[in-house]
């Protein structure tokens, strides 16, 4: 936990079930920092919902045991791709992204709403930043699993429309209503970034 907290890392792989402190609290601690760093999680429990805990903890992804070298691998791999191309999303190379009364500081992993700081998780941060590097634009659900999750899996696509749910909770006046985050329907669920906090879209 010292050594996780304490020290900047390229990358941490956690087992859930460590002595002491488990991989779970390790990971919600190092969450707690200003500094980003990708999280893979590793555990011989596979139902949905302890995946889902631990992507809702801030890991960026999670392998089950027994797994083989070249998908950890893979995955870790499509963990750097995700984490350089959110990185050089923004052209400007600004530290704060501003749209209308909509801020995202890169430096601190912040956001505020109309001044008021928004508490995301690290992979809801990097959904809305994808969001607003690109607004107006619409997204399809593959799109933003391969983008902002690094790889596309079909078994994750339920994950992207959990997490947009939660972010619209954090940021809309109305979740059930939204104004920011809208759903555009067709022939797959995608979404848009436009509305009232985002005067430029």
């Amino acid at each position: 936990m010292r050594m996780a907290c304490s020290m900047d890392w390229d990358l941490l792989i956690l087992d859930i079930q460590l002595p002491g402190p488990s991989g779970l609290e390790i990971c919600r601690s190092v969450r707690r920092n200003q500094n980003y760093v990708p999280i893979l999680l590793l555990t011989c429990r596979s139902s949905e919902l302890d995946r889902v805990l631990g992507l809702d903890l801030g890991a960026d992804d999670y392998i089950t045991k027994p797994f083989s070298v070249m998908e950890l691998i893979a995955r870790i791999k499509a963990m750097f791709r995700r984490v350089s191309a959110i990185q050089n999303a923004n052209p400007k190379e600004q530290d704060t992204l501003t749209l209308g009364k909509l801020s995202i500081d890169e430096k601190l992993h912040e956001v505020k709403l109309a001044g008021k700081t928004i508490d995301l998780t690290a992979r809801e941060f990097d959904l809305l930043r994808y969001f607003a590097c690109q607004p107006g634009r619409v997204f399809r659900r593959s799109e933003l699993l391969d983008n902002v999750w690094g790889y596309g899996h079909a078994g994750y696509e339920h994950t992207v429309n959990s997490h947009i749910n939660r972010l619209r909770a954090k940021i809309e006046n109305d979740s059930n209503n939204p104004e920011i985050i809208v759903t555009v329907w067709g022939l797959a669920i995608s979404w848009i970034l436009r509305g009232s906090a985002c005067d430029a879209c």
